[in-house]
C-alpha cells in the first residue's frame, strides 16, 4: 500500500512537470513542520517544483450541479415538505450558478491549471489556482534561513522583518494564554450544568468542533464537502462568523448522526452487551426497521439450524453417557 501511494505521488509530480501545472499539497503553514508534511515538501523541492501551500493560493473547483434527487437524499431524514425541498434546491442551484460563473471566468481572472492533493492518501483533483501576492520581503520558501540568523548578522531591512515576525509570535503566544485562561475559567463555573436550551452559538461551536476533530478527511469530502463554504479569502474568525450566518440546525443534526454511526464498537462488543451499541441499534429501528429485521432473520435462521444440530449431537452424547453409567 505504501509503495502504491509513493508511486501515485511520483506520478503526480511527473504530470505537474510535464504539463506545467501547479501541484498543491493540502497543507496549511501551521502544519508545515509536521514530519510527514516536511517529507512531502522536501520531495517537491527535490523534484524542482516551487512549493506552494494552501495559505499561498486561491483555489476554484469545478462545482457539481445539484439535483432534486440529491437534495432529497441529503435531507431524507428530515420531515421536509415538497415546498421546503424545492426551496433548498433553488438555493443550491443559485449557489452552483455563482460558483460556475467564477469557475468559467477563472482563467480571465489570473487563475491557472493546478492539482490539489492530500498528503496522506495522495487523492487529488484538478482545480484552478492563483498565487496570492505577498510582500516582496516575504519568501515563499519554507526553509526560512532568516529565522535562523542572529539579529546582528542581518541587514537593517532584515532586522525589521525579524522584529515584526517576533511581535507576531508574541501576540500568538499571548492569544494562546488568553484563550487557555478563558477556558479554565469556564470549566470552573457551572456552565456544563446549565439547563438552558443550546444557543445558536453553542450549536455552531459544537458543529465546528465535531467537524474539525472527529470527521476524517475522506468523510469530510463525502458528507461535508461544502461545510465551511468558500473560505479562501477569509480569516479564521471570519470563517466562523460566515458559518454562523448560514448555520442551519440540519447541519448540526447531520454531524450528530455521523457521530452516532462512527462511535460504535466492534470486536467483542455488540448490540446486546455494550451500552453505546444498544442505544445505536435502538435508534436505527426508527429509520431502518425492515432492513434490520431482514438481517436479524438471516442470523436467527443460521442460529436455529446450528442449535438444532447441537441439540442432536448432545442427545447422542447423553445417550452414550447413560450407557457408560450402566
Amino acid at each position: 500500500m505504501k509503495r502504491r501511494k509513493t508511486k501515485s505521488f511520483l506520478n503526480l509530480i511527473e504530470k505537474a512537470k510535464k504539463q506545467n501545472i501547479l501541484l498543491i499539497p493540502e497543507i496549511r503553514q501551521y502544519w508545515a513542520d509536521d514530519e510527514n508534511n516536511q517529507l512531502i515538501i522536501s520531495q517537491l523541492e527535490k523534484s524542482g517544483l516551487k512549493v506552494y501551500l494552501l495559505d499561498d493560493v486561491e483555489i476554484i473547483e469545478n462545482p457539481i450541479k445539484p439535483t432534486i434527487e440529491a437534495i432529497r437524499k441529503e435531507y431524507q431524514h428530515y420531515d421536509y415538505s415538497e415546498d421546503e425541498l424545492k426551496a433548498e434546491f433553488k438555493e443550491a442551484i443559485e449557489n452552483y450558478e455563482e460558483e460556475l460563473k467564477n469557475y468559467n471566468s477563472a482563467s480571465d481572472n489570473g487563475f491557472v491549471n493546478g492539482i490539489v492533493f492530500h498528503p496522506d492518501t495522495y487523492q487529488h483533483k484538478t482545480v484552478f489556482v492563483k498565487i496570492i501576492e505577498k510582500s516582496k520581503h516575504k519568501s515563499s520558501e519554507y526553509s526560512a534561513p532568516l529565522a535562523n540568523r542572529k539579529m546582528a548578522d542581518c541587514t537593517p531591512e532584515e532586522q525589521i522583518i525579524k522584529i515584526n515576525e517576533r511581535e507576531i509570535r508574541k501576540k500568538q503566544i499571548e492569544n494562546n494564554k488568553h484563550f487557555e485562561e478563558v477556558v479554565e475559567m469556564i470549566r470552573e463555573t457551572k456552565y456544563i450544568a446549565t439547563k438552558k436550551t443550546l444557543s445558536t452559538d453553542e450549536m455552531v461551536a459544537f458543529s465546528i468542533s465535531l467537524f474539525e476533530n472527529n470527521v476524517d478527511y475522506m468523510s469530510q469530502q463525502k458528507y461535508f464537502s461544502k461545510f465551511l463554504g468558500d473560505t479562501s479569502k477569509m480569516t479564521k474568525v471570519e470563517m466562523v462568523e460566515n458559518f454562523k450566518k448560514k448555520f442551519k440546525k440540519e447541519v448540526f443534526h447531520k454531524l450528530i448522526r455521523y457521530m452516532i454511526t462512527k462511535q460504535v464498537h466492534f470486536g467483542e462488543s455488540n448490540h446486546l452487551n455494550n451500552l453505546t451499541n444498544i442505544s445505536f441499534y435502538n435508534a436505527m429501528q426508527g429509520y431502518y426497521k425492515s432492513k434490520i429485521a431482514s438481517i436479524e432473520k438471516e442470523y436467527t435462521e443460521k442460529r436455529e439450524k446450528r442449535e438444532a444440530r447441537l441439540k442432536e449431537r448432545i442427545a447422542v452424547l447423553e445417550k452414550k453417557v447413560k450407557e457408560l453409567n450402566k
